[in-house]
């Protein structure tokens, strides 16, 4: 199975008062990575977050190397997919995540089939 991954810097404001990258700046990391994923990969069209589960494993402390975040689909839909995502360096997991992606029609405001190509994109990153 191929896993996309994405090297995330870190940032000064991300630490909280006892050094530890915030539960926030988590979510973001992950954001970032699936605006990557998607850029790289080629998906053109809109896709909103439906619904994001995290589980935080071990505090992350705030260093100036980046962070790797892997994401793989584990579900493909007719208009949804689920990403699985994780924060961790080489023999670290600080935090795992489940993400469902809904396709999204910015003019009507409504869910969308998936396009075949971006099918194609979902499923060469798991299942």
């Amino acid at each position: 199975m191929a896993r996309h991954q994405f090297l995330c810097p870190l940032r000064w404001s991300d630490m909280d008062a006892d050094g530890h990258v915030s539960n926030a700046a988590h979510l973001r990391y992950l954001e970032e990575t699936r605006i990557d994923l998607f850029g790289s990969r080629g998906f053109r069209g809109s896709s909103v977050v439906a619904q994001m589960d995290i589980d935080y494993l071990t505090p992350l402390r705030y260093r100036s190397h980046p962070v790797r975040v892997e994401t793989w689909v584990t579900k493909v839909g007719g208009s949804s997919f689920t990403l699985a995502q994780e924060i961790r360096d080489d023999e670290v997991v600080y935090s795992t995540a489940t993400c469902t992606m809904v396709a999204f029609d910015s003019e009507s405001q409504r869910s969308r089939k998936l396009g075949d190509t971006e099918r194609g994109m979902l499923e060469e990153l798991g299942l």
